[in-house]
């Protein structure tokens, strides 16, 4: 199953839940903070054969992204941004702020539930995770 997450107010947060420990490296370089358990997650994730994916409408770039990731130990699939998004959706007739099945995502994590919504509308599967949930790692497990 491909799996793809959001990063704002998901994994990524200014102070809104619980952060992974950083390095001095990271603490160097500025790398971004994320949500307590994403490590854990990803890595049975990844034990469980899922591919990740990071969706974002964002305009991070990918290196920016991987690198991200790549300091905490974890290795993403692949990384849609919000110019990868657009550039995929040009000339489609769809209007959505994400649209995973045209990158092949089974299932999206995200805190929105406009793209929840968007979801229903469109005919893919979303869990929609609040930041104020500290067993959001079980609600994902469970729901695949």
């Amino acid at each position: 199953m491909i799996i793809s997450f959001d990063l704002d107010d998901t994994l990524i947060s200014n102070n809104k839940f619980d952060l992974e420990k950083v390095n001095l490296i990271q603490k160097i370089f500025r790398i971004e903070k994320l949500r307590k358990d994403t490590i854990v997650l990803f890595k049975e994730l990844k034990r469980r054969k899922h591919k990740i994916y990071i969706y974002t409408t964002s305009h991070r770039s990918v290196s920016k992204i991987k690198w991200m990731f790549y300091s905490y130990g974890i290795s993403v699939d692949c990384i849609i941004n919000q110019q990868k998004h657009q550039r995929s959706l040009l000339n489609k007739n769809i209007y959505c702020s994400k649209f995973p099945p045209l990158f092949n995502i089974d299932l999206h994590i995200d805190d929105s539930k406009g793209v929840q919504i968007e979801g229903e509308k469109y005919g893919f599967k979303v869990i929609v995770i609040s930041e104020t949930d500290k067993n959001w790692t079980e609600s994902i497990l469970k729901s695949i």
